[in-house]
């Protein structure tokens, strides 16, 4: 509970929070884009490595009509041992409470790294739905689990302090990933997850994450519906598995992706840092870009 009366707002008064001005003016954008859902998770609000201002651009970019936070939007276990909250990250709450209050449907699935609000589902704070998991429709018909997917890691569930361990590890590198991004910037060269190379080299969290995906993708089974969306290890993807279709919406600490739904009821993951280097190419490059 500690963490939840330290954050900077009181979830009890979300209305005046709304109220308020952002330290950074959400942008008046032409055109923008038009999904009919979105998915983000493992923000990890609290933390030097949210990568807040990416999230910020997104957020001023897209809507959609209904938007799922599939839990770690919070990182209780890090504000437990100090207290981070920049003015990014307050900008981040007040635009989503602000899509809620235009109509927006928010549903906030909690996942381990902000568990304390597991104790509030099924309430309703600021027109966020708070959900211990739900069943998405798609607008072609198929139905999709939604829910955070720590409950599938057995580090997470049976060995708690093996977790906060690799959670200390895990802080170590996201700060010398932003050294080397400080200095990509310095070099006019685009967002670069040093974290995420890592993973993709390292032979056990490979294995980790595929077997993850299958487990997930089982339970999606074992419950009868089409597909399951999950977070929790922070890599995006799209895949069939067993006759499961298996999304993963990725994370804003190192790939910066959302899942989203067209109207159609197609998927697609956005990379939002390719997203951005692609805006701000010279115009040559990005025609070719395009073509």
């Amino acid at each position: 509970m500690a963490t939840i009366t330290r954050l900077p707002f009181d979830a009890a008064n979300l209305s005046d929070f709304q109220a308020s001005k952002p330290a950074i003016p959400e942008r008046v954008i032409a055109g923008r884009r038009q999904y009919r859902t979105v998915w983000i998770s493992d923000v990890h609000l609290g933390t030097r490595g949210c990568n807040a201002a990416m999230l910020i651009d997104f957020l001023d970019h897209v809507d959609s009509e209904k938007m799922y936070l599939v839990g770690d939007i919070f990182d209780g276990w890090a504000m437990k041992k100090r207290f981070y909250w920049p003015a990014a990250h307050n900008d981040i709450v007040w635009r989503i409470l602000k899509r809620a209050k235009r109509g927006t449907e928010i549903v906030y699935i909690p996942g381990n790294h902000d568990e304390m609000f597991r104790q509030f589902t099924g309430l309703n704070f600021g027109g966020v739905h708070i959900r211990r998991q739900a069943v998405h429709e798609t607008a072609d018909g198929r139905r999709l689990l939604v829910l955070h997917g720590d409950e599938f890691d057995a580090i997470t569930m049976s060995h708690r302090w093996l977790a906060y361990l690799g959670d200390a590890a895990y802080e170590g590198m996201m700060t010398l990933n932003r050294w080397v991004n400080l200095v990509r910037r310095a070099m006019n060269l685009p967002y670069w997850s040093l974290s995420k190379y890592a993973k993709q080299k390292v032979k056990n969290a490979v294995s980790f994450i595929s077997k993850f995906e299958e487990i997930v993708a089982h339970e999606a089974n074992v419950r009868r519906v089409d597909g399951v969306i999950a977070g929790h290890i922070h890599k995006a993807e799209m895949r069939e598995i067993a006759g499961v279709t298996y999304y993963n919406d990725g994370d804003w600490v190192e790939g910066c992706t959302a899942l989203v739904e067209h109207y159609d009821g197609s998927m697609e993951v956005l990379h939002w840092a390719e997203e951005i280097a692609a805006r701000e190419a010279p115009e040559p490059e990005a025609r070719l870009a395009a073509a």
